[in-house]
């Protein structure tokens, strides 16, 4: 695969439904077994709803990005400069049938050469055990374990993982 066939391209306000859109074809495929189908539903709706999006962009200062390949949005994902030296990873979505095939491992290229890191912090889900060995493979590493209550009911179960 080409590195030249995929881009990261900033997502724009008026872009924000696609995101929604994306998330919710990734998030239903992907994540009911890992968290439960009432838990994805909450997540979706409070999380991925353009009022949040819009927020998580002007108050939270996420920058969003698509996923491009080959002219098509695959997924998207979203950094959050937290000071000089380290970047959150926010989200990391990829459609499940373009994964798997080192589109992931170019698109951290790609990012790493927009915001030129330092350090990357990211949380993942404990039981997102394909997701998990992704970010070894990429050098990340396990810093630390977190628990973070989300609202009605439902926490996130998460490993802290850091690349340097």
């Amino acid at each position: 695969m080409q590195d030249l066939a995929i881009n990261l391209t900033p997502v724009h306000e008026n872009e924000i439904e696609k995101i929604s859109e994306l998330a919710k074809i990734i998030w239903l495929k992907h994540y009911p077994s890992i968290i439960g189908q009432d838990q994805v539903d909450y997540m979706l709706k409070n999380i991925y709803n353009t009022e949040s999006l819009l927020n998580q962009i002007n108050v939270n200062s996420q920058q969003f990005y698509f996923i491009n390949y080959n002219n098509d949005i695959i997924g998207f994902l979203s950094v959050t400069n937290e000071n000089n030296d380290c970047w959150m990873l926010n989200k990391f979505y990829i459609l499940e049938d373009k994964a798997s095939n080192g589109i992931g491992t170019l698109t951290l290229q790609k990012l790493k050469k927009i915001i030129l890191p330092k350090k990357i912090r990211l949380t993942v889900n404990r039981k997102n055990f394909k997701s998990i060995n992704f970010y070894f493979k990429n050098g990340f590493k396990i810093s630390s374990v977190a628990e973070f209550d989300i609202g009605n009911g439902f926490v996130m179960d998460d490993f802290i993982m850091i690349w340097e």
